[in-house]
């Protein structure tokens, strides 16, 4: 009798594919890893020793200093253990170092936008909260660059200035204008940004609003905002000029 093959024979040798698993699709975008916080944290060291080489000096200091301080308290007071004071001083120490390299990274920040065009909105963007603050400039002149941005608080209208004051002062005029006839009752403030007298440094920009004396309720604020915004007032952005590509990242200073 002739023997017959099993066409159906399978062969085991070869590896078998899930029924469930599912193949990427051609042209699907890759997640992108985001870096640790370590990394993270590395990396901000190494911006902030560029522009401020002082700053390893500062953060050995305060480390050694405040376990210094905490192993001397300790033997002072019972049980007189210097281990206890290690155990207390090394985590003290470095949070104290990170937090002087939090501050100085930010300062370093600052300083790489600083006099470049965009950096009065980058520092608008870590205003605190209760401020509304456009990301466009709300006034432009497209030949200098000279821009003005606006925000608004419990201060009032604040318009924030880039560029040479004798320059600016035609912008400035022109928007206070505006807003006094749509909203004759809110103050507007004028702060222009710069090194220049009577002009306020980048990194400073947001601690000088945030002690602006408020004179707004947060229902009022809103109030303002969509009164300003049904006018319409959309520029467009200069070349050159992108308040987003100038922004310091202040959560990643922060190990965020």
């Amino acid at each position: 009798m002739a023997k017959t093959t099993d066409s159906t024979h399978i062969d085991d040798d070869k590896p078998k594919r899930s029924l469930f698993k599912r193949t990427p699709k051609e042209g699907a975008p890759k997640k992108v890893k985001k870096p640790s916080r370590i990394k993270q944290m590395v990396d901000i060291f190494k911006m902030t020793r560029r522009h401020d080489p002082m700053v390893t000096w500062y953060m050995l200091g305060t480390f050694f200093a405040l376990v210094l301080v905490a192993v001397v308290v300790s033997l002072l007071i019972p049980p007189h253990s210097w281990i206890n004071g290690l155990l207390i001083g090394l985590p003290l120490g470095l949070l104290g170092a990170l937090l002087i390299m939090s501050r100085r990274a930010e300062r370093a920040a600052y300083a790489q936008i600083e006099g470049k065009p965009g950096a009065a909105g980058a520092a608008l963007s870590s205003l605190k909260k209760g401020w509304i603050f456009e990301e466009q400039p709300v006034s432009v002149n497209p030949r200098t660059q000279d821009v003005v941005f606006r925000a608004i608080g419990k201060a009032g209208i604040v318009l924030v200035t880039e560029g040479p004051s004798s320059r600016v002062k035609g912008l400035v005029d022109a928007e206070r204008r505006r807003l006094n006839r749509i909203l004759p009752n809110v103050a507007v403030i004028v702060i222009e940004t710069g090194k220049g007298d009577g002009q306020v440094p980048i990194a400073k920009v947001t601690k000088k609003m945030n002690k602006l004396k408020g004179e707004l309720t947060k229902v009022e604020i809103g109030a303002v905002n969509k009164r300003i915004t049904s006018m319409g007032n959309k520029l467009p952005i200069p070349k050159g000029i992108d308040p987003y590509k100038a922004r310091p990242d202040r959560k990643a200073a922060r190990g965020r």
